[in-house]
């Protein structure tokens, strides 16, 4: 049964008019993106079959290219809205910490973080360098590794927080694995991290670990 034929409270575009976007399951989401369906069947059912065939909201929004074009219903244009999408995402939480106290937004901190790393399939190690009232001033990615390492000097990081004139830090990197869970290794070169720039009076606020729509805090596990 075609969508238009549906109860108009069940029909997902009509659901989020009058109920909020925060009212639809993500099958529904996803059918509003992807507008129609294809032969015989709804865009509703489309979305279901894409999030079982990609595992989830995330398993989509981080395939690549080539995976996400051969699926049935999608293609390229489909991709470069999807992309867009994900990148106005990004840019709204960027703007949430502009002119905020990061330390008065811890949520907003952890869902920027998550929004940049945690679609990546490899490690990445990132940087918020802040200003004296812990204003976001940028955020830099330090460095890319293999699927379960990516390593940092902290003479590259005291270059750049010396670049950017950052009075504070929050460092971040992503597991791939999901598991947020600190190594040994992440434990050492925090420690590390924070004593090369205590040499330099600039402290080092947080650390947080980002997997698959989790964040682990370093501060809030009393690791720094």
């Amino acid at each position: 049964m075609p969508i238009t034929d549906w109860p108009e409270q069940e029909r997902p575009r009509e659901k989020l008019l009058k109920r909020g976007a925060g009212a639809l399951s993500d099958a529904e989401l996803l059918a509003i993106f992807l507008r129609t369906g294809s032969k015989g069947i709804t865009a509703v059912d489309l979305a279901r079959s894409l999030l079982k065939q990609f595992g989830s909201i995330n398993g989509l929004l981080g395939a690549n290219k080539k995976d996400f074009c051969q699926a049935h219903g999608l293609g390229p244009a489909k991709y470069s809205q999807l992309q867009a999408v994900v990148e106005m995402t990004k840019r709204h939480l960027r703007e949430s910490l502009n002119d905020k106290c990061v330390l008065n937004n811890p949520d907003d901190t952890k869902k920027y973080l998550q929004s940049q790393l945690q679609n990546h399939p490899h490690e990445v190690f990132a940087c918020l360098h802040l200003n004296n009232q812990h204003h976001v001033i940028e955020f830099e990615v330090l460095s890319k590794g293999t699927i379960d390492s990516a390593s940092v000097h902290p003479r590259e990081v005291v270059k750049s927080v010396l670049k950017h004139n950052a009075a504070a830090v929050i460092f971040a990197h992503n597991h791939p694995s999901g598991i947020t869970e600190p190594s040994q290794s992440d434990i050492a070169i925090t420690k590390r991290l924070v004593d090369a720039l205590k040499l330099i009076d600039v402290r080092v606020l947080d650390h947080f670990i980002i997997g698959q729509n989790t964040a682990q805090s370093f501060a809030e596990s009393g690791l720094i």
